[in-house]
């Protein structure tokens, strides 16, 4: 009768599935500690994040930069709500670590940039309005038109009354009114390479005629005929000239006087500047 085959035994006497056991718990391990680390917003992310900043769309050394993925800045464009969501939620899975105060220092250097970039904003809106109040004494429309500033500097903004260019609830731009829009028109094609937006504002009196439905309708007429000239006798790029109705729903007076009425009629021409992601 044959014996049988005797299985030999590893060499360091222990059972061949314990290798395995072994492997699988490296690779667990490995596991576990990338997820570990991925939960992490540790310094090493957050100068990171300081170094894009710094180095991106112009404000110092120019060039787009992407930061953590993408998530922030790209192509050299700046989303300030973007990084204020991020800085407000920032630090929220490393705050346990209260012995070394890196959240709080991270935080800080966020805040840093945030405030250099928003500066540099205010600096650029800033020169584009003494620009705009130049050239619009050199065309003689000062008088007809206001210039402001975005509370965020992303644009700077000509207004004209919406006597000025139209009739009561009428969007024909009136005869009178074509060298004035001519003239406004020379003024934005010094800044044909922006982003433009016409919005057309109305006070709170309802339509009576039945030419159009209502307010919104009528502005949004008044700022798609002044786009259209401006298109059409300008030379103004329609891919980056926007128009739109707000109607009697953006008011920058009370509409309970005659003049706050005719305030709120109005044509509003922004010119975004070239950090505001436009």
């Amino acid at each position: 009768m044959a014996r049988k085959r005797k299985v030999e035994e590893p060499s360091g006497g222990s059972s061949p599935w314990l290798a395995t056991f072994a492997d699988l718990m490296n690779l667990l391990l490995c596991f576990f500690v990338m997820l570990f680390a991925m939960s992490e917003v540790d310094a090493e992310k957050f100068e990171q994040l300081s170094l894009s900043l710094s180095s991106s769309f112009g404000i110092f050394d120019g060039g787009g930069h992407s930061i953590l993925e993408g998530e922030l800045i790209s192509s050299g464009m700046y989303q300030l709500n973007d990084l204020g969501e991020f800085y407000n939620n920032v630090g929220q899975d490393s705050g346990k670590d209260n012995d070394t105060g890196s959240s709080s220092g991270n935080k800080g250097n966020v805040q840093e940039a945030m405030d250099q970039i928003k500066e540099e904003m205010a600096n650029v809106s800033a020169g584009m309005y003494d620009n705009l109040s130049d050239l619009a004494d050199q065309y003689e429309i000062a008088d007809l038109i206001e210039l402001s500033i975005d509370p965020d500097y992303r644009f700077v903004q000509l207004s004209l009354r919406g006597s000025v260019l139209f009739d009561s609830g009428k969007a024909d731009i009136k005869e009178e009114a074509i060298p004035i829009l001519s003239k406004v028109g020379d003024v934005l094609s010094k800044f044909k390479d922006y982003t433009i937006e016409i919005e057309g504002h109305t006070d709170n009196v309802p339509m009576t005629s039945g030419r159009y439905k209502n307010n919104l309708w009528l502005s949004s007429a008044r700022a798609l005929n002044a786009a259209e000239y401006l298109i059409n006798n300008k030379g103004m790029d329609p891919s980056r000239l926007k128009y739109s109705g707000r109607g009697e729903y953006d008011p920058v007076a009370s509409n309970d006087t005659q003049d706050g009425k005719a305030k709120n009629r109005r044509i509003e021409i922004k010119i975004y500047n070239e950090l505001s992601g436009k």
